[in-house]
């Protein structure tokens, strides 16, 4: 590798833009981007004292934040512009926001039914967040983008825009991954092809990325163990463990690639 491929992972002085910049996985993207010399900005649905909290964990890093609801078009729309004002261009939006409730949880309760029983209303929110909220965001930095003549796209897909969730990893019969959550996930891959294919000329790339599951303490420890087990390293990802890829896709290591999805689960669809 030359000194011009190591240098193709710079990051250093772009404005990137984090959707559900809060989570466990947009803050581990947040600190490899910052820390590789990256200002960063987040956006986030939490309560401000959260928000003021988890950016606290934050050393060493150029970052702001903001608390907005993402589908919301025009509250998006003034954030942008907020971000245009402070930091006078925008280079890179991972729209890494959605809805996805963790197993065990109160709010995975409501989501882990059957198709059948799945209420309309939450199918909605759901599509309303994990694919239009990503389209709002995409739709409000484009013109920045074309300006600058200049961008990167990062949408932040699943595993399960590739395959179908297997069910069997739950503890009992009868409990599934929301149908909005797949379905949303699978449409963030016609959404990334559609974008790039209008985009290219103005030089911004626009790729997806499908990570797979990641593991934390919270999780019930036989659901780890199952779901682990389904793919070809037999474990879910540490939380860390996408930092390279995302560094790639927001870089020029990934100049000549858009319109893709970068697959890492674990072997899991190569089965």
């Amino acid at each position: 590798m030359t000194k011009k491929n190591i240098s193709n992972f710079n990051v250093r002085g772009k404005v990137i833009i984090i959707t559900g910049g809060v989570g466990v996985l947009g803050m581990q993207y947040a600190q490899t981007l910052g820390r590789a010399g990256a200002t960063i900005v987040l956006l986030d649905n939490v309560d401000k004292p959260t928000f003021t909290k988890r950016l606290s964990n934050f050393s060493g890093i150029k970052i702001t934040g903001f608390c907005i609801d993402i589908s919301d078009e025009p509250a998006v729309q003034r954030t942008i512009q907020q971000v245009v004002k402070k930091f006078n261009r925008i280079d890179v939006l991972i729209n890494n926001a959605a809805m996805n409730p963790a197993v065990g949880s109160k709010d995975s309760e409501k989501q882990f039914v059957a198709i059948d029983n799945y209420p309309v209303d939450l199918w909605e929110r759901e599509l309303k967040v994990n694919l239009t909220g990503m389209f709002i965001c995409i739709k409000a930095v484009i013109p920045f983008m074309k300006k600058q003549k200049s961008g990167v796209i990062v949408n932040i897909a699943s595993e399960v825009s590739n395959i179908a969730h297997d069910h069997r990893v739950y503890d009992k019969p009868g409990k599934y991954k929301s149908p909005a959550y797949v379905t949303s996930k699978t449409g963030v891959l016609g959404l990334t092809r559609a974008c790039a294919a209008q985009l290219g000329e103005f030089n911004i790339r626009v790729n997806s990325f499908s990570p797979g599951g990641v593991g934390n303490a919270n999780l019930p420890p036989e659901f780890v163990k199952r779901f682990g087990g389904a793919n070809m390293l037999g474990r879910m990802a540490e939380s860390d463990e996408y930092n390279s890829a995302i560094l790639f896709l927001c870089s020029d290591a990934s100049l000549f690639m858009t319109g893709q999805n970068l697959i890492m689960d674990g072997g899991k669809s190569s089965w």
